[in-house]
């Protein structure tokens, strides 16, 4: 008979995402893990397999989280500029509460030349940043607060570089 677990798994994935976002992969050692996520190493490799899968789904978690943030406190802004401006502040301004940088960036820094796996992974996640940048110039386009003249395809990929810069 399989054992219940005794922990909250959404809570130590994030905890797992934390962990790796202050330190990076390679810096992060399964001992690391388990003394930082509290649970016991068979309890890592059962629920998450190794290191990578656990990595990936941190991943995988801070980018829905960022998803999240983007749809609910930007998109709604009815200003283009504004909500561009805020999408700036959302990247560049942190808190107490999180370690510096964005771990997608860390990531694509740290591992993409190594492991293709998380380099499509980082590329997917930089293409959606992108699109949704194209989506709110679009949106400028609309509402007349832009020039029709801008080419707004670059000018997307213009700021998704500032962005990651």
């Amino acid at each position: 008979m399989a054992r219940h677990k005794e922990f909250d798994e959404a809570e130590v994935l994030r905890k797992a995402m934390v962990l790796f976002w202050r330190n990076g992969y390679e810096k992060t050692s399964m001992q690391d893990l388990v003394d930082y996520m509290n649970i016991h190493p068979r309890s890592i490799y059962d629920t998450f397999g190794d290191k990578q899968t656990l990595f990936l789904r941190a991943l995988q978690l801070f980018e829905e989280i960022i998803e999240k943030r983007m749809e609910q406190q930007i998109k709604p802004i009815n200003s283009v500029k504004l909500a561009t401006r805020r999408l700036f502040e959302m990247v560049v301004f942190s808190d107490e509460e999180k370690p510096p940088g964005c771990l997608i960036v860390n990531t694509a820094v740290e591992l993409t030349l190594h492991d293709q796996e998380v380099a499509d992974r980082i590329s997917k996640s930089f293409g959606k940043t992108e699109s949704f940048i194209y989506e709110l110039l679009l949106q400028g386009q609309i509402s007349k607060e832009i020039s029709d003249q801008l080419d707004i395809e670059k000018s997307a990929h213009l700021f998704i570089i500032h962005l990651l810069g």
